[in-house]
């Protein structure tokens, strides 16, 4: 068969390296070594195929080892970050969805690392026999919020389900149209509830219901009421919604739970720091709800946890059905709550848990520290293009709380001329450690009210500039 390639196509197709000897160009590096032989074997059979693809189509290359080897590293270096990795959250988005919510205290942190080999999970020191997973947590939670028990599984979602699980399932659960909402995309209040076997009935309208409403609701199929705090949104304006103390008294009166999904878990009035409508688990339980559900890695400020809290035989009850066994959390998760707890405990958690601190810190307080940055990144910056200023803006507190509440603060504001915000973004994500930002009024903006060191930040932005040269 008659071959129509062109010699210089032919010379180049031969040219191709083979898979040992580009595997030997490798050797000893940090890429090898974080890839294993087995994964970077793949990746130089995936580069040289590309690249004779490129090849067959037209393309051609100056050097065609040359290109295999830099496709070699850039499918090696995707290949790597697609892992979990440290990042530098300078979103000024305090509890970031996507960069895994809360950032864990100091004490959290050890304490992970503590109980990471064997610990006493389910083993009584005292007895030498069996124990309770998370006592500790369970009881502080408890005393913290007032309640009678408590009890911990691995997320929010898994706390709702739970309960309508135990105490609703084949009945009827009450629920203000307004309340049936969706959070980050893949919690939806409607298909919880459909999920776990409860019989979902809607009441009111989206912006009005009374107690009435919900009173009207109730026949011998009703399981109890179910109040959802709405979290990443807000109906503003014509509005009408039972007190929970009215919710409380209606259940009682009919023998029936209320039950309130609360979400955002905070154990303190957050009022003082500009946080003004986020309500405190102890004021839903002062109020008379029977269970609590919440996060504790939300304004609690902990690890991904889901918790209960409420009468003692109900939470009894969630930890005797087997499911609980399913959702309940791992050493990891107990020992970084623990300590978490214990500040508040101790009352130092607004200086000990980083979620406090962040919302807590004032304007002038984050001015001071990016003005520390700018003063270290600002020559290397302008000699590459590049202008650096402070501005105005604001923080959020992110993870489905307190939508209407911003924090003043100030950013950093980097600019140049010849490329995008995309792109200054994009090579910030690009570095050791990704720097995460946000694009405002055409600049990529940075926030140090959710860095927590600013020296790692400064290394981070001045590695960017040197790699981009």
């Amino acid at each position: 068969m008659k071959d129509d390639r062109s010699p210089e196509k032919n010379l180049a197709l031969r040219s191709l390296p083979q898979v040992d000897e580009c595997l030997q160009k490798f050797a000893g590096s940090d890429i090898l070594r974080r890839l294993g032989k087995r994964r970077l074997t793949d990746i130089i059979r995936e580069a040289i195929s590309g690249t004779r693809r490129s090849l067959l189509a037209g393309e051609t290359f100056a050097d065609v080892p040359s290109e295999v080897e830099a496709r070699v590293s850039d499918l090696a270096r995707k290949s790597l970050t697609r892992g979990l990795r440290k990042v530098i959250n300078a979103t000024g988005v305090i509890l970031h969805t996507n960069l895994g919510r809360a950032k864990l205290s100091d004490a959290a942190r050890e304490a992970i690392l503590s109980v990471a080999g064997p610990c006493t999970l389910e083993y009584d020191l005292n007895t030498g026999g069996r124990g309770v997973r998370a006592p500790l947590a369970e009881s502080l939670l408890a005393e913290l919020t007032n309640a009678e028990d408590a009890v911990v599984v691995n997320n929010c979602a898994a706390a709702a389900y739970l309960v309508l699980r135990v105490f609703a399932a084949g009945k009827e659960v009450i629920v203000s149209r307004g309340e049936l909402i969706e959070i980050g995309g893949d919690f939806r209040v409607p298909e919880i509830l459909a999920g776990s076997g409860a019989v979902m009935r809607e009441v009111g309208t989206t912006n009005r219901t009374s107690i009435e409403d919900h009173e009207a609701a109730i026949n011998s199929s009703t399981a109890m009421i179910l109040r959802v705090h709405p979290s990443n949104y807000r109906v503003v304006g014509f509005t009408e919604q039972a007190t929970l103390g009215d919710l409380a008294e209606l259940a009682e009166k009919h023998g029936i739970l209320l039950f309130e999904d609360l979400g955002s878990g905070a154990l303190i009035d957050l009022a003082k720091f500009g946080v003004k409508d986020e309500p405190t688990v102890r004021d839903s339980v002062a109020a008379g709800v029977h269970l609590v559900s919440f996060s504790g890695d939300k304004l609690l400020g902990g690890p991904q946890a889901g918790i209960v809290v409420g009468r003692r035989e109900l939470v009894e009850k969630l930890r005797k059905h087997p499911l609980y066994r399913v959702l309940r959390p791992d050493k990891l998760i107990g020992a970084a709550l623990e300590a978490t707890l214990l500040a508040y405990s101790r009352e130092t958690a607004e200086t000990d848990i980083p979620v406090l601190r962040m919302i807590a810190e004032t304007a002038d307080a984050v001015r001071e520290r990016a003005e520390s940055v700018v003063s270290e990144i600002r020559e290397a910056y302008e000699n590459a293009g590049f202008s650096v200023e402070l501005r105005k803006g604001f923080s959020t507190t992110g993870g489905g709380t307190a939508p209407l509440e911003k924090l003043e603060t100030w950013l950093i504001a980097i600019t140049h001329p010849e490329h995008s915000p995309d792109a200054i973004a994009a090579n910030l994500r690009a570095g050791e450690i990704p720097v995460i930002s946000r694009i405002e009024d055409d600049a990529v903006c940075l926030d140090l009210r959710t860095v927590g060191n600013g020296s790692e930040l400064i290394r981070a932005l001045l590695d960017a500039i040197s790699a981009k040269d």
